[in-house]
């Protein structure tokens, strides 16, 4: 499991302004799907399990820029595998460090971290009744059942 600091490093590295215009965004959304039918809910967790985090878009881009860089290194002039090393250094400085220069502009764009994207699935999940279940007639939470309805 990852801890807390592996899980909010993007967030660390993000301008706050830019960490709360993503959290009104979310807030936002849950507030406006808060009146909306199950069926409609359904519909956004499910855009939500399907929404690439901002892992996904730097590992995506990387190596295809990477990928880029090789194929021109070799077809057109070798000053062209300079792109591909610039690329795996943002990578591995994103990698220990959380931060790499494209961050700011994908953060700005809107992208989020899995944490950010969970939250707002997890509360969706609450508005549609899948933590109702959870308590047991006696008052006490049912783990398994609490366990199952958080799932990622």
């Amino acid at each position: 499991m990852k801890s807390t600091w592996e899980l909010e490093r993007v967030r660390r590295h993000t301008r706050p302004l830019v960490n709360e215009r993503i959290d009104r965004r979310t807030a936002a959304t849950v507030l406006a799907y808060s009146t909306k039918s199950e069926g409609a809910l359904t519909v956004k967790i499910d855009q939500l399990e399907r929404e690439w985090d901002i892992e996904r878009w730097l590992q995506t881009n990387a190596s295809a820029l990477a990928l880029l860089g090789v194929v021109l290194g070799v077809t057109r002039n070798r000053r062209w595998l300079g792109l591909t090393g610039g690329v795996l250094g943002f990578l591995f400085l994103h990698a220990t460090q959380g931060w790499c220069p494209p961050l700011p502009l994908l953060r700005r764009l809107g992208v989020r971290t899995r944490a950010e994207i969970d939250r707002e699935r997890v509360a969706l999940k609450f508005l549609r009744g899948d933590f109702d279940h959870v308590r047991l007639p006696s008052g006490e939470i049912n783990l398994r059942s609490l366990l199952r309805a958080t799932e990622v």
